[in-house]
């Protein structure tokens, strides 16, 4: 028997966490299993918890555990294949390609997505670039770079005060 009556340890490390599977003996000879979990708090100090299923309720803990273990399983799946149905649904509505990005331009053209390196920082809002204006107040030209459709429509009508 080892110290303070351990049998059989083994350990599994993870992240900020550590699990700890002991079999242990009693001083009156009763076997059980101790699950400590040690959870690192801020670098410094150790939360330590622990819980111990005598080796008579042991069937019962695993019969327990296996239906947590299925029903996680389970569940897993289940939002697997949602997701799985929401993405060919989107892609159903609005194509496939959410790689391609396109802007459109008031004037009516579409230029496709390429990186262009002409000073204006895209950061996914509309951004409204405007020419040097004519004696009347008019701009020669004006053009408004839209990636959403709903900030586009809101955008739209501020465009027009300008």
């Amino acid at each position: 028997m080892g110290a303070r009556g351990e049998l059989f340890t083994t350990q599994v490390f993870l992240d900020n966490r550590s699990y700890f599977f002991n079999v242990k003996e009693n001083r009156t000879g009763d076997v059980f299993l101790q699950v400590v979990e040690s959870k690192s708090r801020d670098g410094e100090d150790f939360d330590r918890h622990q819980i111990a299923v005598f080796a008579d309720d042991l069937q019962k803990f695993l019969q327990g555990m296996d239906k947590t273990l299925s029903f996680i399983e389970k569940d897993r799946k289940a939002r697997a294949k949602a997701a799985r149905e929401k993405k060919a649904a989107k892609e159903a509505k609005y194509g496939k390609g959410g790689d391609k990005k396109v802007y459109y331009v008031k004037d009516g053209k579409n230029v496709p997505e390429e990186k262009r390196d002409d000073g204006i920082k895209r950061t996914g809002r509309v951004i409204h670039i405007v020419s040097k204006r004519t004696g009347e107040g008019k701009a020669e030209s004006e053009t408004v770079i839209e990636r959403d459709e709903s900030i586009a429509a809101k955008d739209e009508s501020n465009a027009e005060k300008f």
